[in-house]
């Protein structure tokens, strides 16, 4: 298996989504109630974190990754 670079901005992305799911699978089997509106800041505030993370992350690392390919 071919190793990938690491890329948190991704993983950031990835686990406010997810519990964006877990969020709302658990409203739906009845656990506990979750008003409609709950996805818009979970997802927005997951996405722009993100972001923040994989800017700071690309301003740590720089671009000499990117050039390689």
């Amino acid at each position: 298996m071919l190793r990938h670079e690491f890329r948190p901005g991704k993983l950031v992305a990835g686990l406010f989504l997810a519990t964006t799911g877990v969020v709302f699978a658990g409203d739906a089997s009845g656990l506990w109630e979750t008003p409609w509106f709950a996805v818009v800041p979970l997802v927005v505030g997951g996405l722009c974190l993100a972001g923040a993370t994989a800017t700071l992350d690309r301003a740590i690392r720089g671009r000499d990754r990117t050039e390689r390919g």
